[in-house]
C-alpha cells in the first residue's frame, strides 16, 4: 500500500502504485532554439490505483496554468478528429432536437473543431478554453470561447446569465481535471434538467490491456473506467445511462449522464461494468505486470534502434504528440539515433521535443529526407498517418510501431 496516497475521487486513503516512470518533462512543452541553455523542469511520473473506486490517477500533479496557458496542440491538424467530431455532432444534432434555442457547451473546445459543426447547422454553441491560444483560433473562426478552466464556479456563473446548456461536451479533458468532483459539479449545475452530457476519454481497460504507458503524462491525472464513475456521478445527483467503446486514440469510452431520473439506464452500462468486473479491474491483481511489460517494449525498442543504427541505418520519428514524449524520455533511446520528428502541425514545426530536444520538421521532410525507419510516435493514428506517408513507404521506408509491442511494418 502506498503511503499518503488520497484518492482525489472518493477521498480513500488506500492506493498502490502501478507504475513509476521517472523524472519527466511537461510533454507537451516543445522548446524553441532560445530555450536550450536554460534548465528544463522535469516532475515525477507516476501512476497509483485506489483500492476502494479502482480510480487510477497519477501522484504528482503540476499546476494547470503550467500546463495549459500556452498549448501546441490543435486537433484540426488530424483528418480523423476532424471526422471524428463531425460524425458525432451530426448524431448529437439528430438524437437530442437541437436547434437555434439550443445550447451546446463544450469543455476544452480547443481550436474549434467540433463546434464548428454545430455552428454550420445554426445551432446555439459556447466554447470553454483555457489555452488563449487555442482558444484565439476558434475566435476567429466564429466560435465563442471563453478562455477559462471549467468548474463549479464558472457553471454557476454562466446559470446566472442565463445560459444553461442543452447538451454539454467534454472531449479528451475529463481525465485532465485535477479536481474531478468539481468539474463533475460543474456539469450537473450547468445541465437544464431535460439536458445530457456526453464525455469522451481514453477507456482504462484498453490502456492496460495494450500497455499504453505512454498515454500517461502530467495533463493526464486519470486513467478512467466505468467502475469508479457511476458512484462519482452519482454523488452529484446524476445517472449515467449509457456507454460506448469507441476505437480512437488506443480505445476510448464514450459516456452519456443526465440529472438524476432523467433517462431510463440502457443495457450497454450493465454490459460495460460486467466486463470489468470479468477483466478483473476491480482487484489490484489486475494492475500487476503493467510496468514489466512497459519496460519490456522499452528493452526491445532501445534493441531495435541500436541494431539499426550498428548497420547503417538511417531512422527518424512522426508525431511530435505528448504521447511520444513519454515513450522518449521513458525509454531513452540511443543518442543520435533518431533524427528528427516529423510533423503536420505548422505550430510545432521549427520546435525542439521535451527531453531529447529533437527537431521538428514538417510531414513533407519524411519523404523528401527518406529515413530507413520512421518510429511511429502517434501510433493512435496509424492508418491517417501511414495513407498520408505512402510516397515514404512507397520509397521503401519502413514504420517502427512501439505500441503494444514493438513491430516493424
Amino acid at each position: 500500500m502506498e503511503q499518503d496516497f488520497q484518492c482525489r475521487s472518493c477521498g480513500a486513503k488506500r492506493g498502490s502504485q502501478i507504475i513509476d516512470l521517472g523524472l519527466q518533462p511537461l510533454a507537451n512543452n516543445l522548446l524553441s532554439q532560445d530555450d536550450i541553455d536554460s534548465e528544463e523542469p522535469r516532475f515525477p511520473l507516476r501512476v497509483s490505483v485506489c483500492e476502494e473506486c479502482w480510480l487510477l490517477q497519477i501522484t504528482d500533479l503540476v499546476p494547470p496554468v503550467d500546463l495549459f496557458s500556452d498549448y501546441l496542440y490543435y486537433s484540426s491538424f488530424s483528418d480523423a478528429m476532424l471526422q471524428h467530431a463531425r460524425e458525432a455532432s451530426h448524431r448529437y444534432i439528430d438524437e437530442f432536437v437541437l436547434n437555434s434555442k439550443s445550447l451546446v457547451v463544450e469543455i476544452a473546445s480547443n481550436d474549434g473543431y467540433m463546434l464548428k459543426n454545430f455552428a454550420e447547422a445554426s445551432v446555439g454553441c459556447l466554447g470553454i478554453e483555457p489555452a488563449a491560444n487555442v482558444a484565439g483560433v476558434a475566435a476567429k473562426a466564429g466560435i465563442e470561447t471563453l478562455v477559462e478552466f471549467f468548474g463549479e464556479k464558472l457553471a454557476l456563473r454562466l446559470v446566472k446569465e442565463g445560459r444553461c446548456a442543452d447538451l454539454v461536451l467534454a472531449n479528451n479533458v475529463f481525465a485532465h481535471a485535477p479536481e474531478i468532483n468539481d468539474f463533475v459539479a460543474g456539469i450537473s449545475k450547468i445541465l437544464k434538467p431535460e439536458g445530457c452530457a456526453v464525455l469522451e476519454f481514453p477507456y482504462a481497460l484498453d490502456f492496460i490491456e495494450n500497455t499504453e504507458f505512454d498515454t500517461i503524462y502530467h495533463e493526464h491525472v486519470y486513467y478512467l473506467g466505468a467502475t469508479p464513475l457511476l458512484p462519482l456521478f452519482e454523488s452529484h445527483g446524476m445517472d449515467v445511462f449509457r456507454m460506448e467503446r469507441i476505437p480512437i486514440h488506443g480505445g476510448s469510452l464514450r459516456i452519456f449522464a443526465c440529472p438524476r431520473g432523467g433517462r431510463a439506464k440502457e443495457a450497454s452500462v450493465e454490459v460495460i461494468l460486467d466486463q470489468e468486473s470479468a477483466a478483473g479491474m476491480n482487484s489490484l491483481d489486475y494492475f500487476k505486470g503493467f510496468a514489466d511489460r512497459a519496460e519490456k517494449i522499452r528493452t526491445d525498442l532501445n534493441g531495435l534502434l541500436g541494431e539499426l543504427g550498428a548497420a547503417g541505418a538511417t531512422v527518424a520519428a512522426y508525431g511530435a504528440a505528448a504521447k511520444g514524449a513519454t515513450l522518449l524520455n521513458y525509454c531513452q533511446p540511443p543518442p543520435g539515433s533518431i533524427d528528427f520528428i516529423a510533423d503536420r502541425s505548422h505550430f510545432k514545426q521549427g520546435r525542439l521535443s521535451p527531453g531529447l530536444h529533437l527537431p521538428i520538421v514538417p510531414a513533407e521532410e519524411l519523404a523528401s529526407r527518406r529515413p530507413d525507419y520512421c518510429l511511429l510516435l502517434a501510433w493512435n493514428f496509424v492508418d491517417e498517418i501511414m495513407a498520408q506517408q505512402q510516397s515514404y513507404r512507397d520509397a521503401g521506408g519502413q514504420f517502427i510501431l512501439p505500441i503494444p509491442e514493438v513491430i516493424i511494418v
